[in-house]
């Protein structure tokens, strides 16, 4: 019994210490003053690249629409 008596703060110790290394070595977004700061990781994160679309998001469905007018226009 006495080995483990002795060994407990060996054992909070080495606790304590991955805790801290675990929450200063993961990244994530701090709010000082009103602004958000990125994580200390944001340099070696992957970029996500969006192609720039049309600036009407609805062109196929009025190209369509306008398609069908035509057609019932042609129709009467």
């Amino acid at each position: 019994m006495r080995g483990s008596s002795q060994q407990r703060p060996l054992r909070f110790a080495l606790l304590g210490a991955g805790l801290l290394a675990a929450v200063t070595l993961t990244g994530c977004q701090v709010d000082v003053g009103g602004q958000t700061l990125p994580s200390p990781n944001y340099m070696t994160d992957d970029v996500q690249y969006f192609p720039p679309g049309p600036e009407f998001k609805l062109s196929r469905e009025a190209a369509a629409m306008q398609a069908q007018a035509q057609e019932q226009a042609l129709r009467k």
